[in-house]
């Protein structure tokens, strides 16, 4: 899983070199020298990444929030039922009690 970080471009691409050498960056797009090329060639590829438990056990939790529905569809189907009945009652002092709560919420 990678982090996307939105709003930035970069001016040109970027690839990470991995292995031995580990954490240098290359422009991707500019053309290099045999020379260069190898010696920036990883000769080692004993580089490990070890995911602790705390960081599992977020992703699972970001994965089940991700399919879990936006909409309580229930609820919409109660409400439009009711609002179609002429059943539907707003209880006006907690309308307003919950604008006020957002109000001073933004000062």
């Amino acid at each position: 899983m990678s982090n996307r970080i939105n709003g930035y471009s970069p001016p040109e691409p970027l690839t990470t070199l991995t292995g031995a050498a580990g954490g240098a960056a290359v422009a991707a797009d500019k053309p290099q020298s045999d020379a260069t090329a190898k010696a920036a060639t990883p000769t080692s590829t004993a580089d490990t990444v070890t995911i602790t438990g705390p960081a599992l056990a977020l992703q699972k939790l970001s994965e089940a929030v991700a399919a879990a529905p936006v909409v309580n569809s229930q609820k919409v189907a109660s409400v439009k039922q009711a609002v179609q009945n002429g059943t539907y009652q707003v209880d006006t002092g907690r309308v307003a009690d919950k604008i006020i709560q957002f109000e001073s919420g933004l000062n």
